[in-house]
């Protein structure tokens, strides 16, 4: 009992404290840490600046990747809908360059169709002479990379029961009400890399983070004097996405460094397989037919 009598006083300072910073206000901090995900810093071409010191790199890069993103698939409408978090592909993005382990090209619908605006202005007459926009300059992606998320959040009531059994009285029922909601926010990301000539995938990873969130300040403190600290959850989701993803990304990279291609013995990819059936035709050896040259236009007379 002596063990509890000394030790409330700091919990109880401390709980202070905390509802206190509801009313208070800070100056503004421009790159606060605080405010950081895991996927932070810039990057132009193969410069990068102020990157996580966790992220893998790579000394050239493997190729280029374009982002494929299923905006019809449930976790997309958890994110965007109940998390209002916007879509993974610009965080995939500055992960990826970052890490120079792919050249990222623009195949998204907003990009696409800027670009097919700009062409459209050149093929109408309106841009200035020499403006470059002519046809063959677009970078083939070599790759497409597919994000997929689980989600999870698990309640810690419990805990916050044997605080407020520890203390008693009305201080107990104020820790136990922190406790009770406190949760821990778990996401698990998925990673697909597909080789977009022949549609093989290439690599495939999965990474995970977590994050406990002590939501249950924004009740204690009231929605007029929090200044709805219920937002706090859906950063501390986000940062455990951001986390979640690059993760995976450093799993796929790992990879990627020992790369070699699969085979079918005998008979390449898509020649029939190794698994025969009862009167099925026998597996050939594929291979990739060769390009026709193209003939020169000819001028008319």
């Amino acid at each position: 009992m002596k063990f509890i009598t000394t030790r409330f006083p700091f919990a109880a300072v401390a709980v202070g404290a905390l509802l206190l910073t509801g009313c208070a206000t800070t100056d503004m901090q421009m790159g606060s840490q605080s405010a950081k995900t895991m996927a932070t810093g810039s990057a132009a071409g193969g410069a990068t600046s102020g990157e996580s010191s966790q992220l893998e790199r790579c000394e050239s890069p493997l190729g280029t990747v374009s982002l494929i993103e299923n905006v019809n698939a449930g976790w997309y409408t958890i994110l965007t809908g109940e998390y209002r978090l916007p879509p993974t592909a610009n965080l995939l993005r500055l992960l990826v360059q970052q890490s120079n382990c792919f050249v990222v090209v623009e195949r998204g619908a907003a990009g696409m169709n800027a670009m097919t605006r700009e062409r459209a202005l050149q093929q109408s007459g309106e841009m200035r002479g020499g403006s470059n926009f002519g046809r063959g300059q677009m970078v083939a992606s070599d790759y497409g990379l597919s994000p997929e998320i689980v989600f999870s959040n698990s309640d810690a009531g419990g805990l916050g029961g044997s605080l407020g059994g520890l203390v008693g009285g009305n201080r107990g029922r104020a820790l136990a009400a922190i406790g009770g909601s406190m949760q821990t926010k778990e996401a698990s990301a998925l990673l697909t890399l597909i080789d977009n000539r022949s549609g093989v995938q290439v690599a495939a990873s999965e990474g995970s983070a977590s994050k406990t969130d002590f939501g249950a300040f924004g009740s204690v403190i009231g929605r007029s004097a929090g200044g709805g600290l219920g937002g706090y959850t859906n950063t501390a989701q986000g940062k455990v996405i951001a986390a979640a993803f690059m993760d995976a990304f450093n799993q796929m990279v790992r990879s990627l460094r020992n790369y070699k291609a699969q085979t079918v013995r005998g008979q390449g990819l898509g020649g029939g397989g190794r698994l025969g059936v009862d009167g099925g035709a026998a597996p050939s050896q594929t291979y990739v037919p060769a390009e026709q040259p193209q003939q020169p236009a000819r001028r008319r007379k």
